[in-house]
């Protein structure tokens, strides 16, 4: 399947090389991809490949995600970096020291606002039990995030913020999809289960949107830097997760496109999309991602996949002219 240069294999396989193409190979024959039409490659479930075919697209600039058979992300491999600025690296550094809570209230005051515009909508349409949460978004966050001193405090935030939106699910979506706890690794039902598949596709686009600037992704401001991920995309990605993962949710979810018995795994207890589920909830994240829309302040049309790129840029101007860092937000949709 490919969407604007995006291929996701979905079966069994081996990728290899063929002249200058990507080879994919199972029981059912040969599928080959053009090398030039090709950007992004997502493996969904057992594939092999030796360094010979990584050497190929990483020549060719092509990042690939990696998941396992039961869907969990495993891993992403990119080529070498090709843009890379030492001294960016150190004024990025300089800012994790002297402005990371300001950076990190930004990303959470992000989160709010465009989970407020989401959630609005269902308050328009009679949902009106949303009100106490849409009213604390809108009044009771900023306040708090005025006060906070400290990372952990804006952390604590950020969580309020996040357990008060999956407690609002109970006010417009089926009792099959109602959530009763965030659960991660693994999820346990089927709204957990969208809801790690979304994010986990968004992070694996945000890792490749930096990819492409001179960002160092392992140096973030909310999320407190660690050894083995991509924390800077972690960063990113949040205040895109409205606006992107969860959007995608309702509207799979409300529209009946997306079904309990029909796409989850029975034998998982449904906390796992079978590979009908991830075809239609990928089909329909790709189609939100290279949505255009109207941008206020660019007076142009833009994708929300190129806005991903363009909040790496806001947070280089940020870091090198100390501009004020302002995540993108829902409400400069016209």
């Amino acid at each position: 399947m490919a969407k604007n240069h995006t291929r996701y294999i979905f079966s069994m396989g081996e990728l290899k090389r063929k002249d200058n193409s990507i080879a994919f190979s199972n029981e059912k024959g040969n599928f080959y991809l053009p090398i030039e039409e090709t950007r992004e490659l997502y493996c969904l479930n057992e594939v092999s490949f030796n360094t010979k075919f990584l050497d190929f697209i990483a020549r060719a600039g092509i990042t690939m995600h990696i998941f396992n058979y039961h869907g969990n992300y495993s891993g992403s491999f990119y080529p070498k970096e090709y843009l890379i600025s030492g001294d960016l690296t150190i004024k990025q550094s300089l800012s994790f020291v002297n402005e990371r809570l300001v950076i990190a209230k930004s990303i959470v005051s992000a989160i709010a606002q465009n989970i407020h515009e989401v959630l609005y909508h269902y308050y328009r349409h009679d949902k009106k039990e949303l009100k106490p949460y849409i009213d604390w978004l809108k009044n009771d966050v900023p306040s708090l995030l005025h006060v906070t001193m400290k990372v952990e405090q804006i952390l604590f935030v950020e969580g309020q913020i996040w357990s008060r939106f999956y407690d609002s699910f109970k006010y417009f979506l089926p009792e099959d999809f109602v959530m009763n706890k965030r659960v991660k690794r693994p999820p346990d039902n089927p709204i957990n289960a969208l809801i790690s598949f979304g994010n986990t596709l968004l992070y694996t686009k945000t890792i490749a949107s930096i990819y492409h600037t001179h960002l160092n992704q392992s140096i973030s401001f909310l999320h407190s830097p660690r050894e083995g991920r991509f924390s800077l995309s972690l960063d990113l990605s949040e205040a895109f997760k409205p606006v992107i993962v969860f959007k995608t949710i309702f509207d799979l979810v409300g529209r009946k496109k997306l079904q309990v018995l029909k796409h989850f795994d029975k034998s998982l207890n449904y906390a796992l999309l079978n590979e009908e589920g991830k075809k239609i909830f990928i089909d329909a994240f790709e189609e939100r991602m290279n949505e255009t829309f109207l941008h206020v302040k660019l007076k142009r049309k833009v994708s929300y996949k190129h806005c991903l790129k363009l909040d790496g840029y806001k947070l280089i101007k940020t870091i090198v002219e100390g501009r004020e860092f302002t995540p993108f937000l829902l409400k400069e949709k016209m």
